[in-house]
């Protein structure tokens, strides 16, 4: 048991540390942008998407660590014609096989005022609580048209390094932060 909290601690401590201060103001504004832009040269079905969509969340830098227990966090911003319109943050805990450390980025494009109107109006989205998430791979995104974009929200996940293996139960949530 001493082990099991122990590592727990371990796990919560890699989080904090590699979490480091937010960003200010426009520095992180501009990151996240940069980070779409790097999302839309890299994928093109993303560049697509982003202009049919009515806003974009976008976590430029999510970390993950854990051993047995982990959890991840990270920043991200709203844009709606490449406007900031508010500041997010991604929280979430998991149990089970893990061992590792990570980091990604992932913006999420909503697509219907439903799903805009759900992020704006909800105490905290749980994601797989509301509107329906579709992640987009590279095999779904080469069979992604204008004509088939039936979904809420569609989710690209980008720039992961470090290495985190193993399965585990997670839950994530996204929270309006009053900046």
């Amino acid at each position: 048991m001493k082990s099991m909290k122990a590592a727990a601690a371990v796990a919560l401590a890699m989080v904090a540390l590699s979490i480091g201060p937010a960003f200010a103001g426009n520095a992180f504004e501009d990151d996240a942008n940069a980070a779409l832009q790097k999302l839309y040269d890299s994928t093109p079905a993303a560049k697509m998407i982003g202009e049919k969509a009515k806003a974009v969340l976008v976590f430029p830098n999510i970390v993950k660590a854990g051993f047995i227990v982990g959890g991840q966090y990270g920043e991200g911003v709203l844009l709606e014609n490449g406007k900031l319109v508010a500041h997010y943050n991604s929280v979430a805990a998991s149990y089970g096989l893990q061992a590792g450390v990570q980091a990604f980025g992932y913006a999420l494009f909503l697509m219907s005022d439903k799903a805009l109107g759900y992020l704006d109006k909800s105490d905290g989205w749980e994601l797989g609580v509301g509107p329906t998430i579709v992640i987009v791979d590279a095999g779904k995104a080469k069979s992604l048209t204008t004509l088939t974009l039936k979904d809420d929200v569609y989710a690209f996940i980008f720039d992961q390094k470090g290495l985190m293996a193993g399965l585990g139960l997670q839950g994530s949530k996204i929270t309006k932060l009053e900046k």
